[in-house]
């Protein structure tokens, strides 16, 4: 029982059940030592009310919903009804229940982007290393940075050659090929071969620690919506507190007034909304969507742009080959493929694992172990099979090896602009042929595109990744707008300046990168099972099961839960106002009045249940109704034009 006492939610629902047995026994008109059993729902429901408009008037002077619920509960006590107090502080709680369910606050980004930042650097004084911590490194300071090891600050490679996985900066999943003079940033991960740099931005200046600043700021900057109930408070307050006073000037009758304090009290006007999002987000959580933010839906329905990440999302995020060319009469395309299998089949590089891993799909065959391996970090392979010198691996590898630069430069050429990897192959000392890899994309990827333009929202192809290969994406699922090469500043800078033309944007990624712009943008919605800790914690909703295709559904539930609450909204506005002049007529009692809520309450809470039954199908008949209208427009524009 402590353990459920010190927990907030637990206590909550435990009060909520004794509150609604104690009314149920007080209707009967059962009591205990002569008490009316509504006590007890107002001491568990209606004194935290009464507490909170305290103190929120005396602090703040914030007038919200629970002011009124506060004036109909003690209004209720003074004049003896009881029952109309316990039941109006029942309903109250049970609406602040669902609010508060649907409210979830994630900051676990922050703290696992800080936990990401290397805490240690091995520093090289007069040809001697030394570690130190991370935040003592100065500019121009020479580190050393071994295979496996996070990048601790930014700065130019002076000695060896690597692969680094920068997916963090920029959200690629292939790794760098670097040597001498390239640029490196905290927070990268060398992945094959020591090299040592010399630091050019640390502390505060560095790549991993501006990005921690980003995804602060972000969330700093983004609005949270305000409750109806709370936003009309005001108003609603006065407007009861006057009509009931005239009410007791003009009649005389304290009774009718405190009835329209009581049928005032905002009960449906509170559930309207908490108890439509629980509902959509008992819908989508169906089809593998999780929630996290309560307000993330409210928010999703008044979006006009959609930005997608490329890799892992439009895209599986691993390379695939798609093109094996032999060069040497005698040597068939497959026997080539066959051969590059065995001189990778070690490699740790995910080019070279992905060769393995395609060639075992297609050809369901064992792998010829190599008669030698060698690995070089950022060229490539050096390997012996079949007694024949094999090189597989970029052009500098190649280059370095002595093969004509016009031999590599033509397949360049063939695949300029195209935005896929080239594994370049020689055989003995001459080139021999070449294998194409490319990411792959997701088979729904194309018609979920489709599916939202239907909607009326422009989708967005916002990347890290080289303008090739993100117009080549873009192509396949007919993106018009294409914005390549965003680092995660850039795409904050992007965002606010579609927020600045009332554009709200949705953000849909899986990368570390992509955690400021989750943050940032109206609605953040990441990939779950590929995406990143830090991606998943940042953003607002989550596609557990990786599922984009179900994204059209959520959009579409979305505004479907906005015409929910505006339909109960308007239903429990108006339920008011013939209860208040029902009340004024001396029509209505205080005791009957807290039933009419009561009433009104169940039809919302049905209503908002409706909901849950919510299909796809009816989300594609209203996605087709939504196309044929736009066809008709610009048909209509056509003609009107000619």
């Amino acid at each position: 029982m402590k353990n459920i006492l010190k927990n907030k939610v637990k206590r909550d629902i435990l009060f909520l059940i004794i509150s609604g047995i104690a009314l149920i026994f007080s209707f009967a008109n059962v009591k205990l030592f002569n008490l009316d059993l509504a006590w007890i729902s107002i001491i568990f429901c209606g004194i935290p009310i009464i507490k909170d408009a305290i103190i929120g008037l005396v602090t703040e002077f914030d007038i919200k919903a629970d002011v009124l619920v506060s004036m109909a509960l003690i209004a209720s006590l003074i004049i003896g009804e009881t029952f109309a107090a316990g039941e109006v502080a029942f309903i109250m709680q049970i609406g602040a229940f669902l609010e508060e369910f649907t409210v979830r606050k994630s900051r676990k980004g922050i703290e696992k982007l800080v936990h990401l930042t290397p805490t240690l650097a091995r520093v090289i004084i007069n040809n001697e290393e030394k570690t130190i911590n991370a935040k003592d490194v100065k500019v121009n300071d020479i580190l050393r940075v071994n295979p496996g090891e996070t990048i601790p600050v930014d700065g130019i490679i002076i000695k060896g050659k690597t692969s680094v996985d920068n997916s963090v900066m920029s959200g690629e999943s292939i790794p760098l090929d670097l040597s001498e003079g390239d640029s490196v940033c905290s927070g990268a991960v060398n992945q094959f071969d020591s090299f040592e740099m010399k630091a050019t931005k640390v502390g505060e200046d560095s790549s991993i620690q501006r990005m921690v600043k980003l995804v602060q700021s972000a969330d700093a900057s983004k609005a949270k919506i305000v409750g109806i109930a709370d936003k009309w408070a005001t108003y609603i307050v006065v407007a009861a507190f006057i009509s009931a006073l005239l009410t007791w000037i003009i009649t005389g009758e304290i009774i009718r007034a405190v009835t329209i304090l009581v049928v005032f009290c905002p009960c449906a006007l509170v559930l309207a909304t908490p108890t439509a999002i629980v509902a959509a987000i008992g819908n989508v959580s169906k089809h593998g969507i999780l929630v996290k933010e309560g307000d993330a839906l409210e928010r999703l329905s008044s979006i006009s742009k959609i930005a997608f990440d490329k890799t892992g999302t439009l895209t599986y995020g691993k390379p695939k080959v798609e093109e094996v060319v032999s060069l040497i009469d005698n040597i068939k395309n497959e026997e080539l493929y066959e051969m590059i299998a065995s001189c990778e089949l070690y490699s740790e590089h995910p080019l070279g694992k992905a060769i393995v891993s395609s060639f075992k799909e297609t050809y369901n065959k064992e792998i010829k172990i190599p008669e030698e391996f060698k690995m070089i970090p950022g060229r490539g392979v050096i390997a012996k099979v079949n007694n024949k010198k094999i090189l597989a691996g970029n052009k500098h590898l190649l280059l370095d090896e002595k093969i004509k630069r016009e031999d590599i430069r033509f397949i360049r050429e063939k695949f300029r602009n195209q935005g896929k990897s080239i594994i370049y192959v020689a055989i003995d000392n001459k080139i021999g042929g070449y294998i194409i890899l490319s990411d792959t994309l997701r088979e729904e990827s194309i018609s979920m595109i489709e599916s939202i333009k239907n909607l009326g929202i422009s989708p967005v192809l916002l990347t890290g990744d080289n303008k090739y290969v993100a117009s080549r994406v873009a192509k396949q699922v007919k993106i018009e707008e294409v914005k390549a090469e965003y680092f995660p500043q850039d795409k904050l800078n992007l965002i606010d300046e579609y927020e600045k033309n009332n554009k709200m944007v949705c953000m849909v990624g899986d990368g570390i990168n992509d955690a400021p712009a989750l943050k940032k943008s109206f609605v953040g919605i990441a990939m779950g099972n590929v995406g990143s800790d830090i991606a998943v914690d940042a953003a607002d909703i989550v596609l557990v099961r990786d599922d984009i295709n179900n994204l059209p559904h959520l959009l579409k539930i979305s505004k479907r839960m906005m015409k929910t609450i505006k339909v109960n909204l308007i239903f429990s506005m108006t339920l008011n106002f013939v209860a208040v002049i029902l009340a004024m007529t001396g029509l209505l009692g205080p005791v009957v009045g807290a039933l009419v809520h009561n009433v009104g309450s169940v039809i919302v809470i049905i209503n908002s249940a409706l909901l849950l039954k919510y299909n796809k199908r009816n989300a594609s008949k209203e996605i087709e109704r939504n196309t044929y209208l736009n066809k008709n427009k610009k048909l209509l524009q056509y003609f009107n034009e000619v």
